[in-house]
């Protein structure tokens, strides 16, 4: 993260000894037609051959990226020193030795889920004076589904409620953990993942819990969508997400594979977006989930946005403080206003921040999401953060706790790093203060030194790791609620 950080200064004060553009060709044969979408260039110093690529977290790439519709096979579009580009425009790049790639992404998921099936792409090759041509000659192939095992197997449902809302077929998927030799009725603990991630964690996870004593289903649901993570909330620009899981998919997963359709049987764990997504539906649906294990996870208190106050009377700005200063997203790494420049160059949507107005914003004239602050210039948008107070969890706990505090008794259990990357341990303190004022005093740990990334290794308040530790609770939980 420092090494970027040291990058990221030299760019910035170096000058380019000539403009940097781009090319980017439509190469014959890897489309049937002209195309449109976004052209992305990346750009990296040294001289590679390798397939270049964007992490989660900005490195040392720099990118640059524009709309383009109707390329014809054989016509090409030129990136130059005005088009939108991240940390640096090309017009400052500096001297040097750099390889380049183009990537086309038609169906805009790049800002989420970065090269994927169908996106065009061409060989890296060297950076040269003038203008450096790249061919958009092949195309990604789509990933394999992991094939059901005996223990694990893919749930691939057509929604009546979201069908409905979009005017057209829309699938929930799910892959279903399943222990051997386990007597139904299982109970089930529904997992959701953070962003970027999706349903296929269940393969990977198959034998995290072969030699556990609880005997449960582990079903890992797709919170992936085309506008970033739809969080499995309600919204008028997503569609009914927690409605068509807690009336359609969750019944059907129940009784497809006999699992316990009880409140004692059904538990909620997830981390970062998941673990947002796993509060909103124990606090939204209390008779129906019998307890949920959020780590790390989104602001749950509005208060404080990853440190910013998101309310509608808030003078704060994203983007700097009060003395001028940028306000800080990464921790040590980077602030918030970079953070949107970056994920503005990947793509108009599907980006964690943009994420969040999909879900959270009400829908503008223009049929997208109201932005919650100013894209120039940071400033909040009060009208559009009205909106958002429907989903700031602490307020609807504030607002209805003598209803749903009885229901959410002893059913929240969550646990967030001292040192969270992205600033979480500060919504989380407010949301857990909040608790402990209603006698909820055991329902959250901070745990000292830990972060985003390495919470879930072993701690002396889980010397055999974190999952372990949720996996005995939720046993005891549902050993405790089964019939004497």
């Amino acid at each position: 993260m420092q090494r970027w950080i040291v990058v990221f200064a030299a760019l910035i004060c170096q000058a380019a000894a000539s403009p940097a553009v781009f090319r980017v060709q439509l190469g014959e044969g890897v489309s049937e037609g002209p195309v449109s979408g976004r052209v992305i260039v990346l750009i990296e110093k040294g001289l590679s051959k390798r397939r270049l690529a964007v992490g989660p977290i900005p490195g040392e790439t720099v990118i640059a990226a524009k709309e383009v519709r109707g390329l014809a096979p054989g016509g090409f579009v030129e990136i130059g020193g005005d088009t939108l580009a991240f940390p640096i425009p090309l017009a400052k790049l500096p001297s040097g030795e750099y390889s380049a790639m183009a990537i086309f992404d038609p169906d805009h998921s790049f800002a989420r889920d970065r090269q994927d099936a169908g996106d065009l792409f061409s060989d890296t090759v060297e950076m040269r004076a003038g203008a450096t041509t790249l061919v958009l000659s092949h195309v990604t192939p789509p990933k394999q589904q992991p094939p059901d095992t005996a223990t694990v197997k893919l749930v691939d449902f057509e929604s009546p409620a979201l069908s409905k809302f979009w005017g057209r077929p829309i699938r929930m998927r799910a892959g279903v953990v399943l222990p051997a030799n386990a007597a139904p009725p299982l109970p089930a603990v529904y997992h959701v993942h953070g962003f970027g991630d999706n349903h296929t964690e269940a393969w990977r996870a198959a034998d995290r819990y072969s030699t556990s004593a609880f005997r449960a289903a582990h079903i890992y649901l797709d919170g992936s969508w085309s506008t970033g993570h739809h969080v499995f909330a309600d919204s008028v620009n997503n569609g009914p997400w927690a409605t068509a899981l807690v009336t359609e998919l969750i019944p059907h997963i129940e009784k497809r594979f006999r699992l316990a359709a009880q409140p004692r049987g059904r538990f909620l764990m997830g981390h970062s977006s998941g673990g947002w997504s796993v509060v909103w539906l124990q606090v939204n649906y209390p008779d129906f989930f019998g307890g949920a294990w959020p780590t790390s996870p989104d602001a749950l208190d509005f208060r404080s946005f990853s440190g910013i106050d998101f309310t509608p009377a808030s003078t704060e700005n994203p983007f700097r403080d009060g003395t001028g200063a940028p306000r800080n997203l990464i921790r040590n790494m980077m602030s918030f206003e970079e953070y949107w420049r970056f994920e503005s160059v990947l793509g108009d949507y599907g980006g964690q921040l943009a994420s969040f107005n999909w879900t959270f914003s009400p829908r503008g004239e223009d049929g997208r999401p109201e932005s919650a602050f100013d894209p120039m210039t940071g400033s909040l948008n009060a009208d559009a953060l009205r909106h958002w107070q429907r989903y700031d969890v602490a307020k609807i706990l504030r607002e209805k706790w003598q209803t749903l505090g009885p229901k959410l008794a002893g059913k929240i259990r969550l646990v967030v790093g001292g040192d969270d990357n992205f600033h979480l341990e500060k919504p989380a303190a407010l949301f857990c203060e909040l608790l402990a004022s209603k006698g909820m005093k055991n329902a959250c740990e901070f745990v000292p030194g830990r972060d985003h990334f390495d919470l879930f290794q072993p701690h002396k308040t889980y010397p055999d790791g974190l999952v372990k530790r949720i996996d005995n609770e939720m046993r005891a939980k549902w050993l405790a609620a089964l019939p004497r």
